[in-house]
């Protein structure tokens, strides 16, 4: 039966004496000890990828103890079995620590960010590197990014779970994943650890934004608009809301560059999709513009700043105004929840097929030819449903018998 190798203890390297030729002391799974003719003892690791054999060298025994020098070849293991050379993973980890402002996670990430948000809106780029900044810079953001393990990721992103911020904890983590992403191809780490995590976190649930869509309802919140007496800035954007039903955002940082009233139209980037996109004004939506006009027509936003003029109405003041309604915005009817309204009684009640409502939504709908959207598609169809959409609301405001709307 042949002999089991003995274990490597501490009391063994201590005798190891040098001899004519360096030799090794081996402690298993490719670990060994070198012991040099000057006496010097230093931990190695071999193994072999990609068909090739490797060695690395892990530190100086004792400054690297025999319970070290085996982590050092666990980790190695660990690499090895999910791919990744520990040759070349030590490497960039050198690379990092020779320059670790250049390659710490925080770093890294803002270069990211600068490349990535190029051709997107300034407001999600400021929200991705807000949670960036408020949950991983504090903790992660002076590590050098190829040190950063999934487990360490994991507890700062359970830290805003536990906030009870699941959604954000997802958005950040997608975040974190993208930077590693970048990282990897700019030659500063291996992999992406994020990838380790799927399904670390429970899938958010899905919640659909407040709206009405009974007609009745509307009426009711038509009439409770009509009779708001808050700003003019307010009272006009709230009632231009269901008439326009663009996103909030876009709504309340409207240009007065970007709107005609001769035309009737109000051209702009739409910040999600990064796609220009064309609101045919109804006469009743224009007729709001032009009694802005006077009022902030000599700026650059239709709707200014309480405090600064020079700024855009706040992105609570939507929702501010219907709470002082008496309206409840998780329950009955949010600033975005206009968007929600339009599409179920455009479709429902006006009989407007889904396409065309769905361009007028902005939202990117492949057609046959695979074009995702086309600023100017169905604009003669999207013109009239916008003025049927605003006569349909005034009589629903009037509480007139309104018949459903059949194209021509």
């Amino acid at each position: 039966m042949p002999k089991l190798a003995e274990r490597l203890t501490d009391a063994k390297i201590k005798n190891a004496k040098p001899k004519e030729k360096p030799y090794k002391l081996a402690a298993g799974r490719g670990l060994h000890l070198l012991v040099k003719t000057d006496g010097s003892k230093h931990w190695q690791f071999r193994f072999r990828f990609d068909g090739k054999e490797n060695t690395i060298a892990i530190g100086r025994y004792p400054e690297v103890s025999l319970a070290s020098a085996e982590k050092h070849a666990t980790s190695a293991l660990e690499l090895l079995a999910n791919g990744i050379n520990p040759s070349e993973n030590k490497k960039a980890a050198i690379a990092s620590k020779t320059g670790v402002l250049a390659n710490s996670f925080e770093v890294v990430a803002r270069e990211w960010a600068a490349s990535y948000f190029t051709n997107k809106s300034a407001s999600h780029q400021e929200r991705t590197l807000r949670r960036l900044e408020l949950y991983l810079f504090p903790w992660l953001g002076s590590k050098p990014i190829s040190e950063i393990t999934a487990p360490q990721i994991l507890e700062v992103v359970k830290r805003i779970e536990n906030l009870n911020k699941l959604e954000t904890a997802h958005r950040t983590l997608q975040a974190t994943s993208q930077v590693f992403r970048h990282a990897v191809q700019t030659g500063r780490a291996l992999r992406d650890p994020c990838v380790d995590l799927r399904g670390a976190l429970p899938s958010p649930v899905v919640k659909h934004m407040a709206a009405f869509t009974e007609p009745k309802q509307i009426a009711e919140l038509l009439r409770a608009i009509d009779g708001f007496t808050g700003s003019l800035t307010v009272q006009t954007a709230l009632r231009l809301s269901p008439l326009v039903f663009t996103r909030p955002s876009e709504l309340r940082t409207a240009k007065w560059a970007d709107i005609d009233l001769e035309a009737n139209q109000w051209r702009y980037r739409v910040s999600k999709t990064n796609t220009m996109h064309l609101v045919p004004l109804s006469t009743q939506a224009a007729k709001l513009f032009a009694d802005m006009h006077p009022f902030s027509g000599h700026g650059e936003f239709v709707f200014q700043g309480g405090h600064d003029p020079k700024k855009p109405m706040s992105a609570a003041a939507i929702n501010a105004a219907l709470k002082r309604m008496g309206y409840d915005t998780q329950q009955d009817i949010t600033a975005h929840g206009f968007r929600a309204m339009a599409r179920t009684i455009l479709h429902e009640r006006l009989n407007i097929d889904p396409y065309i409502i769905e361009h007028q939504l902005a939202h990117k709908v492949p057609d046959a030819l695979g074009a995702a959207y086309n600023r100017t598609k169905f604009i003669e169809q999207r013109t009239g449903m916008m003025q049927a959409w605003a006569d349909y609301l005034d009589e629903l405001k009037a509480g007139a018998k309104v018949l459903p709307f059949k194209q021509a």
